[in-house]
């Protein structure tokens, strides 16, 4: 399935340092992805796309957006504007193909005012359910998405509830949104999620791997509809700086002091340092503050199993793709090139 990538900072980064110029970068992983556990081998070439908020911007009000049906690997434009762009809080997106059409309507991330959304994994049995879901909607939010994808619907879910949590004040307003506003309308989202696939008989797991941002504040999720499997992979990174310690893309984290000006949350670790990464738990909120601070917060429902996660099955995750494997490992010879 699809690969992601956020990156939150203090002070810009060079989408360049993020997306293309790291060896094994969001768009390397999609046609090379070493670390990942995939029984059908897929190649993320259905389209990409990648989100950021201009720094020019005081308020950090709406996002950029920049998405193609090409091969991120094969797309000239992305390599020229990577090298000119910098922003403090960036999404990245590469997709392959499970639910809805090969179009640009289709790629992630998908914005509305000052949010920004994408997804990795999909939402079990989406044809089954999703006029239930679109019943759910206002009119003026089911008229948002332009695409067929389960993820760009879960989005408009997300608003929908999102709306009501913040009303009076318009989902168009040029307000940050506080994150315990957010972090409930997402735990909403999947609940809703959750009870319409009861309603609807479905005893598959959804894999819901969410992420919105609205320009100050980060959620993302670590999650799936079971108490047995393990959900998509989902790791963190966090340091003072970021960037290239040795030709040829062999990029890591650095941690000076405890300090942490950089929070990269990422499907698959960015770079071969072992140390740089930490696995996000099965079941797990992820929110990045707007001081950053970093907040894990189980997400307690029918499908937590406190302190065992390690006991979950990985075959669901791994047939769809969406594993890593534990322990991240380089061809020596690699290692000894940047000695």
């Amino acid at each position: 399935m699809c690969r992601l990538v956020i990156y939150k900072s203090t002070e810009p980064c060079k989408l360049a340092d993020l997306l293309t110029r790291p060896a094994h970068s969001i768009i390397n992983q999609a046609f090379d992805s070493r670390l990942r556990l995939d029984l059908r081998r897929p190649i993320n070439g259905d389209g990409f796309g990648v989100g950021w908020y201009d720094t020019s911007e005081q308020d950090d009000s709406e996002p950029c957006i920049f998405t193609s049906i090409t091969p991120a690997w094969n797309n000239a434009n992305l390599t020229r504007i990577a090298e000119k762009i910098r922003s403090r809080l960036v999404f990245g997106h590469v997709r392959a193909t499970t639910a809805g059409s090969l179009s640009q309507d289709n790629c992630h991330p998908w914005r509305h005012g000052r949010l920004m959304w994408m997804h990795n994994g999909g939402i079990e049995s989406f044809d089954v359910l999703k006029r239930s879901l679109q019943a759910l909607l206002p009119d003026d939010i089911f008229s948002i998405p332009q695409g067929n994808t389960d993820s760009e619907w879960a989005f408009a879910l997300f608003l929908s509830i999102l709306s009501s949590h913040i009303h009076p004040k318009p989902l168009l307003s040029p307000d940050p949104i506080p994150h315990l506003v957010l972090r409930r309308a997402m735990l909403d989202t999947i609940q809703t999620l959750n009870s319409l696939a009861k309603k609807h008989g479905i005893t598959d797991p959804s894999l819901l791997n969410f992420c919105v941002a609205d320009g100050q504040t980060v959620v993302a999720t670590r999650y799936v509809s079971s108490s047995t499997q393990e959900a998509a992979s989902l790791y963190y990174s966090s340091g003072t700086s970021f960037g290239e310690y040795a030709p040829g893309g062999h990029y890591r984290m650095s941690k000076s002091d405890k300090r942490e000006n950089i929070i990269m949350i990422a499907s698959e670790p960015l770079t071969f340092e072992k140390a740089d990464w930490m696995e996000i738990p099965t079941n797990t909120m992820v929110v990045i503050t707007p001081k950053m601070n970093l907040l894990q917060i189980p997400i307690v429902d029918e499908f937590y199993v406190p302190n065992l996660a390690r006991s979950r099955a990985s075959e669901f995750a791994a047939t769809k793709g969406l594993l890593s494997l534990k322990t991240p490992t380089v061809p020596p010879k690699q290692y000894g090139e940047v000695a």
